[in-house]
């Protein structure tokens, strides 16, 4: 569904990305992985052109986004896109099920009489009870936050889900909750994912396939268990979580 192909990105001297090549498969779920300020959320933030690359090339269904200038067709390419932030991004004056029906109003020509139904329907999808809905988000927990901005995300049925940091900042049972919720999405909606994430056990439990980037490129691309085997110092020491290896090494000299 998507293939990117030598893409840069730069912030002034900054090199962020340094020729990414990625092909994320229909239907599956792609991990990207790396630490924190490897150019994770870049990457998809460019994906759907919230950041401008510097050079290369995003296909997404075999069109080239990269460079398109046409507000119209960007509008609609982005409207196969999902995207949950990593803190949720609720609009704290809005309710629960205002917060849902956001994207239907803007982005959709569903009528307002059917907003009930699709907010009943979206939350259930991600284990919540209808009266959620009439709830303000100051009035949830941390995990029920991510997965109403997830029914947010789904309302509008996109072909794929961008996933930033999506067990961040949550408790181990919730984390894996998400991470069962995004498998169950998987399978029940057939959608796209691409999670950005440093959490190696949800990473092993729900992808297909990981990424793993360091310093602006992939590094290795593989299934959960072919990182598990992998002889690379760098993907070994960040699987494993240790402090003594290579990135540790280099952090030092720096």
């Amino acid at each position: 569904m998507i293939e990117i192909k030598n893409l840069h990105k730069n912030f002034g001297e900054k090199k962020v990305l340094q020729g990414i090549n990625l092909q994320i498969p229909d239907g599956k779920v792609t991990c990207i992985l790396g630490g924190s300020g490897c150019g994770k959320s870049t990457l998809i933030k460019c994906l759907i052109r919230l950041e401008e690359p510097t050079s290369g090339h995003i296909l997404v269904d075999g069109k080239d986004i990269t460079h398109l200038n046409n507000e119209i067709r960007l509008a609609a390419i982005r409207r196969h896109f999902g995207y949950l932030f990593q803190e949720g991004a609720l609009f704290d004056s809005m309710t629960v099920g205002e917060n849902v029906s956001f994207g239907l109003k803007y982005l959709t020509h569903v009528p307002e009489s059917e907003y009930p139904r699709i907010i009943k329907e979206k939350l259930a999808l991600v284990g919540l009870q209808e009266d959620v809905a009439k709830l303000n988000p100051s009035e949830l927990s941390g995990g029920m936050k991510k997965r109403v901005s997830l029914a947010r995300v789904l309302a509008v049925n996109p072909k794929a889900i961008l996933y930033d940091e999506p067990t961040t900042g949550l408790d181990p049972i919730m984390s894996d909750i998400i991470s069962d919720l995004i498998l169950d999405l998987k399978a029940k909606l057939h959608v796209t994912s691409v999670v950005i994430t440093h959490d190696m056990n949800s990473a092993f439990k729900i992808a297909d396939y990981i990424a793993f980037l360091y310093e602006g490129k992939i590094l290795l691309y593989g299934t959960p268990d072919e990182f598990r085997k992998t002889d690379n110092p760098y993907v070994k020491q960040f699987v494993s979580g240790s402090s003594h290896g290579p990135i540790q090494m280099k952090l030092m000299k720096e």
